[in-house]
């Protein structure tokens, strides 16, 4: 049933009716990867976005971005039960245009937004962010040490889109340990 919802005329007319149309993207290489980050969204949401409206994450490293997806993938383990997990992703270079609002360094002032295990507080931010008209925000990654990520909360700032290589990420659920191979073209 899921699946048919993805592709399902009637419900994703649904979904793309929750982004303004002004934000839409299309006719540039790549858009529909952008709108995707939009429209499917995770049911609880993300850190800095609620479950009905998406964003585009992305770190400033590659290093980051694969122990972020990892940390994903080793939740989804341990909930499924599986003792490991593997998937293949896909990498893209993307330039963002806007002001994103800096909150790194600013995990002893704001606890709340940067709690590991709720993104309650993050997700009102970000929300309020993208209602006032805002770009996204730019924060210390939780995951890998010294890390950065941003989040745009506008489709149309993500410019410039490029697929690079493909990456296979193997995780355990009981473990902290990340194998990432990047696969031959």
């Amino acid at each position: 049933m899921e699946l048919a919802g993805w592709t399902n005329d009637r419900l994703v007319a649904e979904r793309v009716a929750r982004l303004p149309r002004s934000e839409w993207v299309f006719g540039r290489p790549n858009s529909s990867v952008v709108m995707a980050a939009f429209l499917h969204v995770a049911a609880g949401g993300m850190r800095f976005n609620g479950p009905d409206l998406g964003a585009w994450y992305a770190s400033a490293h590659l290093t980051t971005a694969v122990t972020e997806v990892a940390h994903h993938l080793r939740r989804e383990a341990y909930a499924t039960r599986f003792a490991d997990l593997i998937r293949t992703y896909r990498a893209y270079t993307a330039d963002l245009a806007g002001a994103y609002l800096d909150i790194r360094g600013q995990q002893a002032s704001r606890p709340e937004v940067y709690a590991p295990d709720s993104y309650a507080a993050g997700q009102a931010l970000g929300e309020d962010i993208r209602s006032a008209g805002g770009d996204g925000l730019l924060f210390d990654s939780l995951r890998h040490a010294g890390g950065v990520n941003v989040v745009a909360h506008r489709p149309r700032n993500a410019l410039n889109i490029l697929q690079t290589n493909h990456y296979e990420i193997r995780v355990e659920a009981g473990s902290t340990r990340i194998h990432a191979t990047r696969l031959a073209a």
